[in-house]
């Protein structure tokens, strides 16, 4: 049986496209170590926080009760406070979309147009709360009977707003936080409990 003469690839050329892939994946390997290196380097630098909103005070100045009608309207006063505390970093507050609620139903609607908080300072935001006559269903004319006679009533603040801060020549970065309050209202006073609240960034 003739033996098949032996053969070598030493001394032949690969394909140009495999070297053109070789070196394509090289220098986007390269970009983003260095991209990674460069985020690392600034994060270090600048150390952002998330920006953050807080329900700064509350107060019940008049609630409205009518149990012939089964409707109840209040006038309340809040202060949100859109809070920025990086020392080198500016930051951006939109889409402000925030509800006060009681007995799972929003009564009044808190919003606030773009703007711009400076670095390491903060921004106020006073909300008159005057709600028509809203209709009870069962269950909120007994949650109302029920704090007339405790003499403390419980609203929730909710909502979220859009936040951005730029880092140095890198693009903005945006996040979402969230705020979820329950305040207390003693009926005598309008003084308010539990504001210790501040908004979550997801």
């Amino acid at each position: 049986m003739p033996k098949r003469p032996l053969t070598s690839n030493y001394g032949q050329h690969s394909n140009p496209v495999v070297w053109t892939v070789a070196i394509v994946c090289t220098i986007i390997a390269i970009a983003v170590i260095i991209s990674g290196i460069a985020v690392f380097s600034v994060y270090m630098i600048y150390r952002p926080k998330m920006p953050y909103l807080v329900v700064a005070a509350a107060h019940l100045n008049n609630l409205g009760y009518d149990n012939q009608f089964q409707t109840m309207d209040v006038d309340m006063s809040v202060t949100v406070l859109a809070e920025n505390t990086n020392s080198k970093v500016d930051a951006s507050f939109s889409n402000v979309a925030l509800s006060v609620r009681f007995h799972r139903m929003d009564i009044a609607r808190l919003q606030a147009w773009p703007f711009q908080v400076e670095r390491n300072s903060s921004r106020m935001l006073d909300y008159p709360v005057r709600s028509t006559p809203i209709p009870l269903d069962s269950g909120a004319m007994n949650e109302v009977a029920l704090a007339i006679n405790r003499g403390v009533i419980n609203f929730g603040i909710y909502g979220k707003a859009r936040t951005r801060w730029r880092v140095g020549i890198f693009r903005s970065v945006k996040f979402w936080t969230h705020l979820s309050c329950r305040l207390q209202f003693f009926i005598d006073n309008g003084t308010a409990t539990g504001r210790d609240c501040s908004s979550k960034t997801l």
